[in-house]
């Protein structure tokens, strides 16, 4: 029984839909937000609060709001949902575009 349940996951986790985009990281506590991309934005949070844990982050000043301010002042919000069938070939520079967009607008920081 238990090997069926993995099957069925592991089947369930191929057939997922993946949707690339840019997202955001907001701390409530100093206001600061970063804005990064990913190529699959249902798995990216879950890196990012992984590695900001293990005091890993590549990216030293979101660690350090992180260290300073916990966890709980950290929200994730999806900014943008692109569409890869659409933009094809086209995806990775639409996605550095859209990227800088987003940077600028939310005068945030880029991770």
């Amino acid at each position: 029984m238990e090997s069926e349940k993995r099957r069925e996951a592991i089947a369930a986790y191929k057939e997922r839909t993946i949707i690339p985009g840019i997202y955001a990281l907001r701390c409530v506590a100093t206001g600061e937000c970063w804005v990064g991309r990913a190529p699959d934005l249902s798995t990216i949070q879950n890196r990012l609060w992984f590695t900001l844990r293990l005091g890993s982050s590549p990216h030293r000043a979101l660690q350090q709001a992180w260290r300073q301010n916990g966890a709980e002042s950290f929200s994730f919000e999806r900014v943008e949902e692109l569409d890869a069938e659409e933009l094809g070939f086209a995806l990775d520079r639409v996605m550095g575009e859209r990227h800088e967009y987003w940077c600028e607008q939310l005068a945030a920081q880029r991770i």
